[in-house]
């Protein structure tokens, strides 16, 4: 088999240490917390704007309607992350690992995500609108709905998903690779340039195509 000319997302190391349990309270909006360990700890309906985290582990953590507008996280794992409804709108993810993600609504939309790893997850929807994504890799997922609108993406890989509806709509992408995920529905084709895709999923995508060209197909 040829090798690929598309490029793969560039993942950074990421290694945690020496974290230690919050001993001031809970987190504030606007505050800046380093080297902190979050576990089976609930933080739902909190407001967080604008807070920033740097170095920390967060395990079995809830986070549902939790208040994360203009959030920013750098160097930060999350296992068995817990949100029905996510509000991290505009918030900024670097050197970040989400492992088991269980999201229900996820507002990420004009976020900037540079060298993400998310794996193992179930995501009802995923809202990336007019986002950035830099180095993401998503693997291993199953997310009902993933809006990618206006959205810029280089080096991002999706691998072994499966997606009920993936929107593209004025997305402009490069090395993009969503070869070994499945999706069942389509919006948006104008959005393909820059995506790789394999044989098959070219032939379920054929009478999109066509349509959005205008082609009558018959016989």
């Amino acid at each position: 088999m040829p090798k690929s000319s598309t490029r793969s997302p560039r993942i950074e190391d990421l290694v945690l240490r020496d974290l230690a349990v919050p001993q001031d309270g809970p987190p504030e909006a606007g505050d800046h917390r380093e080297g902190e360990l979050y576990s089976a700890t609930s933080l739902d309906g909190l407001d967080l704007g604008g807070i920033s985290f740097s170095e920390c582990l967060f395990e079995g953590i809830s986070l549902n309607e939790t208040q994360l507008r203009g959030a920013r996280f750098r160097e930060c794992r999350f296992t068995e992350l817990f949100a029905p409804v996510f509000a991290a709108a505009r918030s900024s993810w670097r050197n970040v690992r989400l492992e088991g993600t269980r999201w229900g609504s996820a507002e990420l939309y004009d976020s900037t995500l540079e060298s993400v790893r998310i794996s193992g997850g179930k995501l009802d929807f995923l809202n990336l609108r007019s986002s950035t994504l830099t180095d993401v890799d998503i693997s291993d997922c199953i997310i009902g709905d993933l809006d990618l609108t206006d959205a810029k993406g280089v080096r991002v890989a999706l691998r072994n998903c499966r997606i009920n509806t993936l929107t593209l709509t004025g997305s402009r992408l490069r090395d993009v690779d969503l070869r070994t995920t499945e999706f069942r529905a389509l919006n948006g084709p104008d959005g393909l340039g820059g995506v790789t895709i394999d044989s098959y999923q070219l032939g379920l995508l054929a009478p999109i195509l066509a349509e959005n060209l205008g082609l009558r197909v018959e016989g």
